[in-house]
């Protein structure tokens, strides 16, 4: 059974970068996308990028748009999330999740689904 495991989170300063990854072990990515979704501390959980595997279509938050940038390496099996210029309200675990894209709306796998994410800090 194919699992995502994401990587790269961390403690940064507001204004700092990171790259977060998101790889599949045991297999290769079965979706038709992958996403990126992240959970605030005691808030909802909320959609944050998705990029199509094969045409390289991109959604993003209007939250991160121009901040953060998705994509992937198909011969690596393995997607990203650059996240520049972050911003405290940025804090969040960070999970990436397979799915589609269809009409500029991506649908994920549900949440039973989903790893365990990559948590980032940023401090202000």
């Amino acid at each position: 059974q194919v699992q995502l495991e994401e990587s790269g989170g961390g403690s940064v300063q507001a204004g700092g970068s990171l790259r977060l990854s998101c790889a599949a072990s045991g297999g290769t990515f079965t979706g038709e996308a992958m996403g990126w979704f992240r959970q605030p501390p005691g808030k909802e959980r909320e959609f944050v990028a998705g990029i199509d595997w094969s045409a390289g279509d991109t959604l993003y938050a209007d939250s991160v748009k121009g901040r953060f940038t998705i994509s992937r390496d198909n011969a690596k099996n393995t997607g990203y999330l650059q996240m520049n210029s972050l911003k405290p309200e940025d804090t969040a675990v960070y999970h990436c999740v397979e799915g589609t894209m269809v009409g500029g709306v991506f649908y994920g796998m549900p949440y039973s689904y989903w790893a365990k994410g990559t948590l980032v800090t940023v401090s202000s």
